[in-house]
Parts: C-alpha cells; sequence; structure tokens
C-alpha cells in the first residue's frame, strides 16, 4: 500500500486524506494543534458554544460526496435550508431581510429599494449564467495544466469572456442600480474571497448566485459540525492521526519527495499534500527549493477582528445572519487594503447560531460571533485597535438596532488576525490566501501541484481555487484528481 502524508488538518486537508485513503493509500495526517478542522473549530465559554471560524454554509453537496465515499461508513451530518440568507440593516432604518426564493427576493427588494424588478431579476439571472459558464474552469480543475483548456466548457467561457464582466470592478457591474444601499448589498460579496468590490472583477457578480440561487444552510450542530463530521468518518476508515506533531521540512531527493521531518520523526511517503498555507509552506518547510516569490508576494486577502460575546436578552429582529453597514463602504476598504487598518465606521457581521440550535446559550440569552473586516497583521497596534473597534461596534449597533448592548455582555473571547495566523499558520492571518483584487487573479495562484518537486501537492484556501469552505473542498477535489492522473 502507498503511503501518503498530508501536512495539516484543516478542512481541505481532512478532505484530501479522505480522497487518498478511498484510492488505497495508507494516509497519515500532521498536525500542530491537538484538533481537526483549522479555523473550523469551536469554543465553549460560561454556557455559550461559539464556531470560531467560517459561518456560511453553501453547496452542502460538496461534504455528502466525501460521505459518500465510504458507504458502509455511517456519520451523524444533517442539514437544513434556510428561507432568509442574511438580514440587513442601515443606520437610517432601512431593513432587508434576503429570502433564498428568487421570486421573493425580487419583490422584497424592488419594494425595499424602489427598484425595478426587471433589473433584479436579470442581475440575478446574469449571476447565474456567469456562474454556469465558469464554475468547471475556475472551480472544478486546475488552471495550471493544458488539460483544463482543451474541454468544451472552457471553449464556453472562453468564448463568453466579453461578457463575464472581466474588464470591469464588481462595483462598476453593481453600480447600474439606481438605490445605492442596493449596490452596497451585492458589493459585500467581495469580502467572500477576501477582497475589495472597487479592485475585484466583475466576474464575482457570479458569487451571489451560491447563496441566493443554491442556498443557504445551517448544519446541525453548528458549523463545527462540518469538520468534525469528516474528522470523525476519517477516524473510522483508518486514518492516522498526529496531533501536536508539527512538521518541520519536507524531504525530497533528486527533485521528487520522499517524506517528511517532524520534530518527533522521519517518515517516508510516496507523495506529500501540504494543507498548510503556501507563504509557510515554502518559508519554514521548504527553505533549499527555491520559492516562486512573485506568487508569494501577491497581496493578502482581507483578515477579520471577532468578539464572540454572550448575550444575556434575545433579538427577535435579528437572524441567523445579520449585517449592519457602513455609511461609507469605499473608505472601509481603502482603510483595509490601502492604509493595512480599521475604519471608523465598520460593517459589523453578527452570527446568532442560537437562533437555530437553542443549547449554543443559555435559556433567554444569545451567542453573538460580531466580525468586522479587517487587514492582515502588519504590526499594527492590535490591542488599541481592538479597543477603538469595540467602541466602534457597539455605536454602530446602538444605531442600527436602537439598543446599547455594553450591559448585555456577559462573557467575551477576542480573535485578531494575529491570533488567526497563530492558530492556522494562516500568513498575516489572511483568511483567503492571496487577495482577489485583479482580473488575473484565478490564475496567479499557486497551483495544487508542486512545479519543482514531484509527488508534492498543495490544498487550501491559499492555492487555486481559492478559500472558504466550498473552495476549499474544491481544492481537495481538485488535488486528488491531479494524484489519480499522475500516479
Amino acid at each position: 500500500m502507498k503511503k501518503a502524508i498530508v501536512i495539516g488538518a484543516g478542512i481541505a486537508g481532512l478532505a484530501v486524506a479522505l480522497r487518498l485513503k478511498h484510492k488505497g493509500y495508507f494516509v497519515t495526517v500532521f498536525e500542530q494543534n491537538d484538533y481537526a478542522g483549522g479555523k473550523l473549530h469551536a469554543i465553549e465559554q460560561d454556557g455559550y458554544r461559539f464556531d470560531l471560524g467560517p459561518s456560511l454554509f453553501t453547496l452542502p453537496d460538496l461534504v455528502e460526496n466525501l460521505l459518500r465515499l465510504f458507504p458502509d461508513q455511517k456519520i451523524d451530518f444533517t442539514y437544513k435550508s434556510k428561507e432568509t440568507s442574511f438580514h440587513y440593516f442601515w443606520e437610517d432604518g432601512t431593513a432587508f431581510k434576503a429570502s433564498t426564493n428568487f421570486t421573493k427576493f425580487i419583490d422584497d427588494a424592488a419594494e425595499v429599494f424602489n427598484e425595478e424588478k426587471s433589473s433584479i431579476k436579470k442581475y440575478l439571472e446574469k449571476s447565474k449564467s456567469r456562474y454556469d459558464l465558469t464554475k468547471t474552469l475556475f472551480l472544478e480543475k486546475s488552471l495550471h495544466k493544458a488539460s483544463t483548456y482543451l474541454s468544451l466548457d472552457t471553449l464556453k467561457a472562453i468564448i463568453n469572456a466579453p461578457f463575464l464582466g472581466l474588464n470591469n470592478t464588481l462595483n462598476e457591474e453593481n453600480s447600474t442600480f439606481k438605490n445605492p444601499k442596493l449596490t452596497q448589498l451585492f458589493n459585500r460579496y467581495a469580502t467572500y474571497n477576501g477582497s475589495s468590490p472597487y479592485q475585484t472583477p466583475g466576474i464575482m457578480t457570479m458569487i451571489p448566485h451560491l447563496e441566493l440561487g443554491l442556498g443557504t444552510f445551517y448544519p446541525n450542530g453548528g458549523m463545527h459540525r462540518i469538520s468534525q463530521s469528516l474528522y470523525e468518518l476519517a477516524q473510522k476508515v483508518g486514518i492516522d492521526f498526529r496531533f501536536r506533531e508539527s512538521v518541520t521540512s519536507i524531504k525530497h531527493l533528486n527533485n521528487k519527495t520522499t517524506g517528511v521531518v517532524t520534530k518527533d520523526g522521519d517518515y517516508h511517503a510516496d507523495l506529500v499534500v501540504s494543507n498548510m498555507d503556501i507563504v509557510p509552506t515554502y518559508r519554514n518547510l521548504m527553505k533549499n527549493i527555491k520559492a516562486p516569490e512573485k506568487t508569494l508576494s501577491q497581496e493578502r486577502s482581507s483578515s477579520a477582528l471577532i468578539f464572540y460575546w454572550g448575550i444575556d436578552r434575545e433579538f427577535p429582529q435579528l437572524d441567523l445572519h445579520n449585517i449592519l453597514f457602513s455609511e461609507n463602504y469605499k473608505a472601509e476598504f481603502k482603510e483595509i487594503f490601502e492604509n493595512k487598518t480599521l475604519h471608523s465606521d465598520p460593517t459589523v457581521y453578527i452570527n446568532i447560531t442560537s437562533k437555530e440550535s437553542k443549547k449554543d446559550a443559555p435559556s433567554g440569552h444569545e451567542n453573538w460571533f460580531v466580525m468586522i473586516n479587517a487587514p492582515g497583521d502588519y504590526g499594527q497596534n492590535w490591542d488599541l485597535m481592538v479597543q477603538e473597534s469595540k467602541a466602534q461596534i457597539i455605536k454602530k449597533i446602538k444605531k442600527c438596532l436602537q439598543v446599547d448592548i455594553t450591559e448585555h455582555i456577559t462573557t467575551e473571547y477576542i480573535l485578531t488576525p494575529q491570533g488567526i495566523e497563530k492558530n492556522t499558520s494562516s500568513y498575516r492571518g489572511a483568511l483567503y490566501g492571496a487577495a482577489s483584487n485583479n482580473k488575473f487573479a484565478a490564475f496567479l495562484r499557486h497551483p495544487n501541484f508542486n512545479g519543482k518537486i514531484k509527488n508534492l501537492y498543495h490544498v487550501g484556501g491559499s492555492v487555486h481555487p481559492g478559500g472558504g469552505i466550498p473552495l476549499c473542498l474544491l481544492s481537495a477535489q481538485i488535488t486528488a484528481d491531479l494524484i489519480k492522473k499522475e500516479q
């Protein structure tokens, strides 16, 4: 039996480990932490349960496909569909519940934003069309293999390239709406890959289709159940996990990987897959290999500053996902990407899983995951920025919800870009690896294979096709397909 080593037990590492096990490999996963899941982790504090990482669940088939690899193993993983994707708020009192029903979304948005139904319908149809045209090329295959460009799907995408919005920014595509609030609503989808709507290309108009067209879901037990269900399956099928055992280098001989070295030993393998961020993979594990500096020096995606608050009352006006918008969206992104700091009037995201899982908070209470977009860690004074941002967030909540939340916070846990990097080895705490702030970004991401070392592969949010749960799972699928072809 051939041996495969996976570095990192994040969602992509777990997924590729399962796919390799299914192909007959003996798989060992090395993880620096004492848990599996990477960013998809959770904590309990003072009677509240908090999902620490990603909070939006789309494309559940990608998880189910992994569970179906081993039909004899029964894993408790269920989820439900959400009728409302997000609940949006502005300081002037405007509020909008974004329905996942196509017709209802159009009707409600037309009424709230005084927009023509035909304009909204045309936009959502364009989002679906762009997703359908490009998903095979950009999401399901390696962009760095010639065979990808010989398929009918790729030919269709190339023919339609002039209509994909590649030469416009997302904001320019969305500015066709008369109401700037609706433009702002659709601009926020740039944050799904850690980019700025004023820089990322207009092709990103396809992202709303993932959420509004294909559905928004909630995994029973919280987002943590996604990673834990895959980890439980991996354990059942005999994948070996070595927690608290960090890989210190990737071995290679004659330009071919031979295994890894950890603090506890030397391990042989026929192939190695790194789920570690591509920057520390080269800087720390491949110091004697010339790194692709152009790739590694790409602008990093945004990070996040997150407050986990136990709240001693319930808010019926809030849903699972809530957005409280900044009054100056363009200035917010300028501060994040140009000035590497936080805006004084941030957009606030509030995720409340106790809306779906009552046991996540004491009776009559709620567990708030309160996040603002942030730059990566470039040596800023995070202690000061956390203090200032907390006051600004509380001020924003008071303006939008007419409540001073200060007296209702019973417990608090804080996660900064520094903490994200420490916990997950994500370079500078970036949530999505490189930013997508130019139209060539997808082609500039590191491929899922290594061009210098044979039998070395890469998965996760810092390589193709990008960050977020769906793209990380697709990354594992692309890599497993490459391995099948090349081995």
